[in-house]
């Protein structure tokens, strides 16, 4: 599973998701969907918005979770 790290970023840089959602045209709606790991997919638009308004790149935004250790606990 990728999970996306945004909300860590922008505690790290004290924003907030509403400056997110205004810096991205993005709804909150949509940006908590995506944080919570509901979105089927997500776009490389908003991929490269994350990277672009929190000024990070794409290994700091996206971290890879092992499916098979949510199965064990």
């Amino acid at each position: 599973m990728i999970k996306l790290n945004v909300e860590r970023l922008l505690k790290q840089q004290h924003k907030s998701k509403e400056w997110l959602c205004d810096k991205m045209d993005i709804s909150h709606y949509n940006l908590n969907k995506a944080l919570k790991g509901n979105a089927k997919s997500i776009s490389y638009k908003y991929l490269q918005g994350f990277c672009k308004a929190l000024n990070c790149s794409f290994d700091e935004l996206l971290s890879i979770i092992d499916d098979d250790i949510d199965k064990e606990a």
